[in-house]
């Protein structure tokens, strides 16, 4: 039996707006082709990782104080996840995890939290406490030569620079900062992005291309995955996007 081996990083400080809904996603949509999903956690204090033994790694969004308190921890591996990125293991990071791995964030007080610099990318917050880019948003994304739509949750006070390849174009809402034309950022097996939801529950067709890419890179095929019945998630997609569009 094929399996993917997924790493979860930071559940118990990573986990806001039902980010832990997109490590069941992918394990509900790998079962039902009958793949087999393993999951591990990593917690602080937990036996070090070895990145570059996963197909998939996860991180999902965290406030201010957590991400001081986790990148401490984060900064140890460095190097090995620098190498797990470039060797095409894929990562999926989510608000506080996407803003971790680009230089630095700058909080509201001015305080500096180092990020990995695995990417050249870097985050500051507005000192206005209660402007924030917050509310549902749409994009429009670039999925294996596929223009795609997807649809998330932002809420972030945070403003990120120096994208060169975002996750995708806005539509509806602001995206990397106030009014921006993009959001996220994007590689071949990174997807780091501010859409909460959880991402992968309203837009299956992201949680298959990551699925695809891990399966296809872990086995050396290119893999025709077996369509499942998303009728339920259409009807969803479709109706949000049709509020969203009336609200504008």
């Amino acid at each position: 039996m094929k399996e993917l081996k997924i790493l979860y990083l930071y559940p118990d400080l990573l986990e806001l707006y039902g980010d832990y809904g997109n490590i069941q996603v992918l394990k509900y949509r790998l079962e039902k082709r009958g793949f087999k999903a393993i999951i591990d956690k990593y917690c602080i204090n937990d036996d070090a990782p070895d990145f570059n033994s996963y197909d998939l790694v996860f991180a999902g969004g965290g406030a201010d104080n957590e991400q001081s308190i986790l990148s401490k921890d984060l900064i140890k591996y460095k190097d090995d996840i620098k190498k797990a990125v470039q060797s095409g293991v894929f990562f999926l990071l989510i608000c506080g995890a996407y803003q971790l791995f680009g230089k630095y964030y700058k909080g509201v007080e001015g305080n500096i939290v180092n990020g990995l610099a695995v990417f050249d990318y870097y985050t500051e917050a507005i000192e206005d406490r209660k402007k924030r880019c917050i509310g549902n948003i749409v994009i429009s994304a670039n999925l294996n030569g596929k223009e795609t739509k997807v649809i998330g949750f932002e809420n972030h006070g945070g403003q990120t620079f120096d994208i060169n390849t975002s996750f995708g174009k806005v539509l509806y809402g602001n995206g990397n900062k106030f009014g921006d034309s993009q959001e996220g950022f994007m590689t071949e097996n990174v997807i780091a992005t501010y859409l909460h939801g959880p991402l992968l529950s309203k837009n299956p067709e992201v949680a298959d291309y990551i699925i695809k890419y891990c399966l296809d890179r872990k086995y050396n095929e290119n893999l025709i995955l077996e369509k499942l019945d998303d009728t339920f998630e259409t009807l969803c997609r479709n109706q949000l996007l049709e509020i969203f569009k009336d609200s504008q």
